[in-house]
């Protein structure tokens, strides 16, 4: 699609603490493969001594990233809390000053996963341990897996853009309903309307962040609930990641007793601002300080 569909699918952190490790529980004992899940923070991670780990997690559209979501992870309180980074946060880069190239969801794109975990440390101070990826055919895979989720729509969402690969044409009636594979993307992606008549969020992009966020937390609650196994064999291979097969059977191990409820949604502190014409998100680094001290529980 020529452009990416912003997939807030917070049920990535279920692939980074407990959806993926738990395809790789299925697979380690069909293979025989099993690890010491009092072993995992030997292996991994810059916080062994608070038993955290800091995943990165990103939704693509080939090489593009326009999701991007720090999840941390407390495993001794089985606590986990995401950070959600709009795609026009504003970055310094050496030779460009308030241009396309300022925005944050060009880095993967240009600098690879290393590049972007180094941009995410810079803004945020937090270090990043692991990282998963899930394409544009993983959430329509993930939705269909577990029978759709229920979302109350709170106004028609209506947009076409003919010129979108394939064309895109959202049409989603107000009210109670199913929201399904067949028009999960349509739902995530939607903002603002281009018909007369209609609505978009108020907000714009938080607007849309917020009704994201609702969508996946009933997302997430309905696979831990009774379809676990059916999403992981479903998703999987729209994910990538480099947690080993050690790392990720021992955490699905120690995440037994997580739930929705103890999953903490931010999004990463600051404001929109027109720069030289263009919209950025400007972060606000006072705010971001404080929420990271917060989650990582540093005094």
């Amino acid at each position: 699609m020529k452009h990416f569909i912003k997939v807030f699918f917070r049920a990535l952190i279920c692939f980074s603490v407990v959806v993926a490790g738990g395809l790789f529980v299925l697979t380690g004992f069909q293979s025989g493969g099993n690890a010491d899940a009092t072993d995992i923070f030997n292996i991994i991670g810059n916080n062994n001594k608070n038993e955290r780990v800091n995943v990165l997690l990103l939704g693509l559209e080939h090489e593009h990233s326009d999701t991007i979501m720090v999840a941390s992870y407390d495993t001794k309180t089985k606590t986990a809390d995401i950070i959600s980074i709009p795609r026009d946060t504003y970055v310094e880069r050496d030779g460009f000053v308030n241009s396309a190239n300022n925005k944050i969801n060009i880095i993967y794109t240009v600098k690879g996963i290393e590049g972007l975990e180094e941009t995410i440390r810079s803004i945020t101070g937090i270090d990043i341990d692991k990282y998963v990826t899930i394409d544009y055919d993983g959430v329509r895979a993930a939705v269909e897996a577990v029978g759709g989720v229920e979302v109350d729509v709170p106004f028609h969402m209506r947009y076409t853009d003919p010129y979108s690969d394939p064309p895109l044409d959202i049409d989603i009636p107000e009210g109670k309903q199913i929201i399904d594979g067949d028009n999960v993307m349509e739902f995530l992606r939607f903002r603002k309307t281009n018909y007369k008549g209609y609505s978009g969020y108020a907000e714009g992009d938080l607007g849309r962040i917020e009704a994201q966020q609702s969508f996946v937390k009933a997302a997430i609650k309905k696979a831990l609930s009774f379809r676990l196994p059916k999403v992981i064999s479903e998703v999987f291979p729209h994910v990538d990641t480099d947690f080993t097969l050690a790392e990720a059977t021992s955490l699905a191990m120690g995440s037994v007793g997580f739930s929705i409820e103890n999953v903490n949604f931010h999004v990463l502190p600051g404001g929109t601002k027109t720069l030289n014409g263009l919209s950025f998100y400007i972060i606000n680094h006072e705010e971001t300080k404080d929420l990271v001290y917060d989650i990582l529980d540093i005094q």
